[in-house]
């Protein structure tokens, strides 16, 4: 007997047979149920597959969806409980109330946790790149993928791939940093801990969508084909080989006048043809749009819908797809070919990621999940490994509260949470610890706390700068809290001085801040400045004049206990610099892998304002502090290092035995690094180029030998005819815990 199934869709209904459904069969190869539910799609569904939809609150389901059924959906307003029993109906809904029972992708922001209400705040991306840990940045996805999981979220719109290269931008918040081999190696560990739970990660902006004109969000990327290939293409490439990510979100940019989100060379020769990417495109919101609102590269909506989808964008967010390709086919301006390679590939995500035999959370299982204990701790080891020492005069830090009867605490973000943008919170402090809020528990009763404001972070009132002066005056220390602000964009940010579409004209500490900082100096008492930010800002005053600097990019909900237990010492800081600071807002672009053309020519004689003389005439070209920077409260020597080989083949591995010995009196944790030089080149190669490093835990007293590996295939150029080849010759290896502290090189020649 042959069983019969009714399914309802809107206005009609239709019977099928357990023998026609091959797609809903489990054990059917998949290519196979995407080909059989291919052809039972009407042209309009299989638009809708193309197309996201927005989900609402449960009542509004089917008000929302209609009996139809989207590739992809997205919900970031809820609390968690709320969206994960949302999501429950809603697949419900695709599974039973439309007419092929297609489900729905469901996305969400998850850079530093995931985005619905009361998920764990784990330190932005910024901050992860800064701990140069990608073990522990795989834990935090894990535990981040595990509260997705729960919730019945399957796609996440993170990481950022974007190279902070352009300190202007607002979104270098969002970035590992400005180095490729670092963004590769935190933007792997940070997939695969989110594919633990079956959910595919959104490496973004694809491609060159970091160093925009002026830093100005979104505006066009001047380049070259080999600085492409050289620079944005690497962290892509790395990435997609290391992980096979199932989706990947074009860009607003253009890069070299190329609208890339039109472009089908980038988005389909390069992305799946030479980068040998498997799954569907995802465009960011509005970039198919763009391709007429803002490059003009089209005459209308349409033209822009089909650009894209000839380009190789697969699923649109933001509604143009859903309002032209069905007319676009049926007028004949579009072969329907390509409207079926977009749906089959995310029918095949969706199939991959067993969304027809199971598409469901786990509601009953949020609350013990979602920001569990265990999750909140790993935020705050996050926010321990990222913290930057950058300077620590007489060794002040940690503080001997022995010393001290008060201590001031001072400065906008003294008593502010700053999560960044991709924070569920809006600007609130309840929802995380601030550094007073830290103090305080760190402190308890042995050293009186006097906390004043002084200034906000954005304007140039400085009537409270002298509130601020009497309470340093009338204690023994100042910690003055100073940087950037920014919170979610989608929940209307007010005063932003970080974050996207934030972007700043000057690197100069913004609103009053340099001015409480000189005043503070005014007093004579000593002063640590801690810097929590989203990006490096211009601070050769407080390098100067501070006795101790401490960097936190933001550190998510802990951000003030990880601070609080590094001034105290009960955290020994291992951070370090993923992202070079400059002298001045003209000093930039500041980048440590720069051409040996490019900065110190053999004749420089940098000036000063009191002795102006050339290159630059009032300033150095370096930077302020440079990338790999980072102090500890112990000290560590490089004993000795050992290279395998110094005649390798291009199919070889570079083996490389440093040993390194703490030589202080307290436990800690320091970065090897190692950087390559190709002494001659056909074209220009980086004075610096960041290849391999380990951060490992050293006792004192202990030496430790670390082994790294760098392929030699890594040392590779494209040369003047775009061939990327491993050229003959000497390369130089520095090893050291610093772009600009090598305590080692040595010279291997490729045969």
């Amino acid at each position: 007997m042959i069983a019969l199934a009714l399914t309802v869709g809107s206005g009609y209904a239709r019977a099928t047979t357990d023998q026609d459904t091959l797609y809903k069969n489990k054990k059917a190869p998949i290519p196979a149920r995407v080909e059989d539910l291919l052809k039972r799609m009407t042209l309009k569904e299989k638009v809708l597959q193309l197309q996201n939809r927005g989900a609402g609150k449960t009542e509004e389901i089917a008000r929302i969806f209609n009996g139809e059924s989207f590739g992809c959906t997205h919900e970031m307003g809820m609390n968690a409980q709320d969206c994960a029993d949302m999501y429950q109906q809603l697949q419900t809904y695709m599974l039973k109330r439309t007419r092929l029972g297609i489900p729905v992708l469901t996305a969400v922001e998850g850079i530093e946790g995931i985005l619905q209400d009361n998920c764990t705040i784990f330190p932005h991306e910024l901050a992860q790149g800064s701990t140069f840990n990608p073990t522990l940045i795989r834990k935090m996805t894990t535990a981040a993928g595990e509260e997705a999981q729960v919730i019945g979220i399957h796609q996440i719109l993170s990481p950022v791939l974007d190279i902070a290269r352009e300190l202007r931008w607002g979104r270098v918040e969002e970035t590992f940093g400005e180095d490729p081999y670092l963004i590769s190696e935190m933007g792997t560990a940070f997939i695969k801990g989110y594919q633990s739970f079956n959910i595919t990660c959104t490496p973004k902006h694809f491609v060159a969508h970091g160093s925009p004109s002026g830093g100005l969000n979104c505006a066009n990327v001047s380049g070259g084909e080999r600085d492409m290939r050289s620079l944005y293409l690497y962290p892509f490439a790395k990435v997609i080989a290391n992980t096979s990510p199932l989706s990947v979100m074009s860009c607003y940019s253009s890069y070299d006048g190329v609208a890339v989100s039109g472009s089908r060379y980038y988005m389909t020769d390069i992305l799946r043809g030479e980068l040998g990417f498997k799954g569907y495109v995802y465009s960011d919101w509005g970039s198919v749009e763009r391709l007429q609102s803002l490059h003009h590269a089209v005459d209308s909506r349409e033209h822009a819908a089909i650009k894209s989808l000839i380009a190789g964008v697969d699923l649109d967010v933001d509604g143009a797809y859903e309002a032209t390709l069905e007319r676009a086919v049926e007028t004949g301006l579009l072969d329907i070919a390509y409207i079926n390679n977009a749906v089959r590939r995310i029918l095949t995500v969706k199939f991959k990621l067993g969304l027809f035999d199971n598409p469901f959370g786990d509601p009953a299982r949020v609350s013990k999940v979602v920001r569990s204990a265990e999750h909140i701790a790993i935020a705050k080891m996050v926010a321990d490994e990222s913290a930057i020492l950058l300077k620590n005069d007489s060794n002040i830090l940690p503080l001997d509260l022995s010393k001290y009867r008060s201590i001031a605490v001072v400065g906008p973000n003294a008593d502010q949470t700053v999560f960044g943008d991709y924070a569920w919170t809006g600007g609130d402090t309840k929802e995380g610890t601030t550094l007073l809020q830290g103090l305080k528990e760190a402190i308890g009763n042995k050293v009186t706390l006097n906390y004043t404001q002084g200034c906000d972070w954005w304007s140039k009132d400085k009537s409270r700068i002298a509130d601020a002066v009497k309470n340093v005056a009338s204690s023994d220390l100042a910690i003055v809290a100073i940087g950037t602000r920014s919170t979610f964009l989608g929940r209307s940010p007010k005063y932003s001085t970080s974050g996207e579409g934030f972007d700043l004209s000057s690197l100069e500490l913004p609103g009053a801040q340099q001015e409480l900082l000189e005043a503070v100096k005014a007093t004579g008492k000593p002063f640590i400045v801690v810097f929590i930010a989203g990006k490096p800002l211009a601070m050769p005053w407080v390098k100067e004049n501070a006795n101790a600097v401490l960097v936190q990019w933001y550190g998510g909900e802990k951000q003030g206990n990880a601070l609080a237990d590094i001034l105290t010492g009960a955290v020994n800081p291992s951070g370090r610099l993923n992202v070079s600071f400059p002298r001045s807002t003209g000093n930039t672009p500041i980048y440590y892998n720069h051409f040996a053309t490019d900065r110190n020519e053999p004749f420089d004689r940098p000036g000063s304002p009191e002795d102006p003389k050339g290159h630059y005439i009032f300033d150095r070209p370096d930077p302020l502090w440079a990338f790999g920077t980072g102090m500890s409260f112990t000290t560590f020597k490089y004993l000795d290092c050992r290279v395998a080989d110094s005649v390798l083949t291009g199919k070889d591995i570079i083996k490389i035995d440093v040993d390194v010995k703490n030589t202080g009196d307290k436990d800690g944790k320091e970065v090897i690094q190692v950087y390559v030089h190709d002494k001659v080149s056909s074209v220009a190669t980086p004075v610096q180029q960041l290849k391999a490093f380990r951060k490992e835990l050293i006792k004192k007293g202990q030496t430790l030998k670390v082994h790294l590996e760098i392929p030699v295939s890594e040392l590779g150029l494209y040369n003047e005819k775009m061939k990327y080849i491993v050229e003959p010759g000497e390369f130089e290896l520095q090893i050291g815990s610093a772009a600009d502290n090598i305590h080692f090189t040595k010279v291997i020649r490729v045969k």
